[in-house]
């Protein structure tokens, strides 16, 4: 199974408010278990030890620009497999694009 992993960028604040929390209602609305993180770049930062248990399997990441968030487990220490990890875009996707990706449909 796939594991889902939605970053609220609390600190960089790059994400439009109205997608990422679109998105994050969306997620929470499906009934399908996913994992919220406050901000992958403070994580990264702080070589988060959480990341590499992230990279480890197949994931589905709502984020940021997808060659930001590989740079971000990259540097923890914690490369992404290209093929494991799929990464959303939520700086320049719609909510509903993002939400469409993973579910088949918008929410």
């Amino acid at each position: 199974m796939t594991r889902i992993v939605y970053c609220n960028c609390s600190f960089a604040r790059v994400l439009a408010p109205e997608v990422k929390n679109r998105v994050l209602e969306g997620l929470a609305a499906s009934g399908q278990a996913f994992d919220a993180v406050p901000d992958l770049c403070e994580m990264s930062a702080r070589k988060d030890p959480a990341l590499v248990q992230i990279a480890q399997g197949d994931v589905t990441i709502a984020a940021c620009y997808p060659r930001a968030v590989r740079w971000l487990f990259s540097a923890a220490g914690a490369p992404l497999d290209p093929q494991r990890a799929n990464i959303l875009n939520m700086r320049s996707d719609s909510a509903e694009s993002v939400l469409a990706s993973l579910y088949g449909g918008a929410q």
